[in-house]
């Protein structure tokens, strides 16, 4: 009863401590407005993956490329319109970004239960969250109380998502630039543990780079060939592309990172003590992923009676 007594204390201040650091977030945000609110969400993406299980790195995903641009705030979906330019088809998104139905079927659902309550960026934060633990990953409290954006910043999202091709000088200072250390930037890296690359994404890694395995490189080059068959894709972990772990850098230690910018991680330099330490510690992983996944998710956030909140992910009221 004691031990129990001092688990119960310590979520509890835990709880405290996250609402406190970020300000009006809080993970009990909707439990009177939307009370179905986590549950929706989370039923969704199950089904989702269950159908498709590459679809849950695809969410992980949107929610970094939002919160990389302007802050946590659903920018990303924004669909372009006459008189409106959004950020899909910014290099990093064109052809690459995907789960956006989902996020529609999310919507949908929380627009029946509870119409203009929950926002499209919380919807990204609580899916990203729920896509990792369905992939047997950690969970952590999603703090939530987000608004949405009522623009858009093409420009910030082709200069500020880290590209395949990025340098760890690069990485280090587009981390930096949203206020993430190096340790957080070698850990978030770590959600390539699942999900899946395209050919022209990895193509001058595997052809010209001398810091990857030899036949590891040429298996990859019978999928991509130095031209055509850009779409082509291969896992970003060869080991266990739909399972969330720690795979992920065992294969950077053997020179098996599928991007140039992942083995950028570990090639003689100072993030290698770093991966070799996740490597051979899943707990440790977990335990900075989750940390590192909050503190991403609370960038620059609209929240009070700033933006909106959308009643189609898509589209500004």
């Amino acid at each position: 009863m004691a031990a129990m007594r001092i688990a119960i204390t310590w979520v509890c201040c835990l709880i405290l401590f996250l609402t406190c650091a970020y300000g009006n977030l809080s993970p009990s945000f909707y439990d009177k407005t939307c009370p179905q609110a986590l549950s929706i969400v989370k039923s969704t993406v199950i089904q989702a993956i269950s159908k498709e299980p590459r679809i849950g790195a695809s969410l992980l995903r949107l929610h970094f490329h939002d919160c990389f641009v302007n802050g946590c705030d659903g920018s990303l979906l924004l669909d372009d319109t006459s008189t409106f330019t959004g950020e899909k088809t910014a290099n990093p998104n064109n052809h690459s970004a995907r789960g956006f139905g989902v996020v529609d079927k999310i919507k949908k659902k929380l627009e029946k239960a509870c119409s203009g309550v929950v926002s499209c960026a919380d919807i990204l934060t609580i899916a990203a969250r729920d896509s990792v633990v369905t992939l047997g990953g950690p969970t952590w409290n999603v703090l939530l109380g987000r608004r949405d954006s009522r623009t858009a910043n093409l420009t910030a999202a082709n200069n500020n998502i880290p590209a395949p091709t990025s340098n760890l000088a690069n990485l280090t200072s587009k981390f930096r630039a949203q206020g993430l250390s190096k340790r957080e930037m070698v850990v978030l890296s770590g959600g390539h543990t699942i999900g899946k690359a395209r050919c022209t994404s990895f193509r001058d890694h595997i052809y010209n780079d001398s810091n990857i395995d030899t036949t590891y490189a040429k298996s990859l080059q019978a999928k991509c060939p130095t031209s055509g068959g850009d779409n082509r894709l291969s896992p970003l972990d060869y080991q266990t592309p739909t399972k969330f772990e720690n795979n992920y850098y065992k294969n950077l230690v053997a020179r098996k990172g599928l991007l140039h910018s992942d083995q950028q991680l570990f090639n003689g330099v100072s993030t290698d003590s770093l991966v070799t330490k996740y490597s051979k510690n899943l707990k440790l992983f977990e335990r900075d992923f989750s940390a590192a996944m909050i503190k991403m998710g609370n960038i620059m956030l609209l929240t009070g009676s700033q933006g909106e909140i959308r009643k189609n992910c898509r589209k500004r009221n």
